[in-house]
């Protein structure tokens, strides 16, 4: 793999793990029972982004997962 192509996708991968994370934040019901957002889950439009969160959750590992692989892979361990 060309190392400027595994650059480029490390980069593109933490902004989806970023991405991920605010994703499951949001519609954790948990956030959900503090003041201002408890009015959220009444709607019909977080119940069905609600739906999405298991979704978010295997996205996450995934992006992780392939993030580290090509990071290790294009950096090395810096501990060796």
């Amino acid at each position: 793999m060309d190392p400027l192509l595994a650059n480029r996708l490390v980069f593109i991968l933490g902004f989806v793990n970023l991405l991920c994370i605010s994703a499951l934040f949001l519609s954790c019901r948990c956030v959900g029972m503090r003041e201002p957002f408890s009015k959220l889950l009444r709607s019909s439009v977080f119940a069905r982004f609600y739906g999405f969160h298991c979704y978010f959750w295997a996205i996450l590992w995934l992006s992780v997962i392939t993030h580290l692989v090509i990071a290790i892979w294009v950096l090395g361990v810096p501990f060796s």
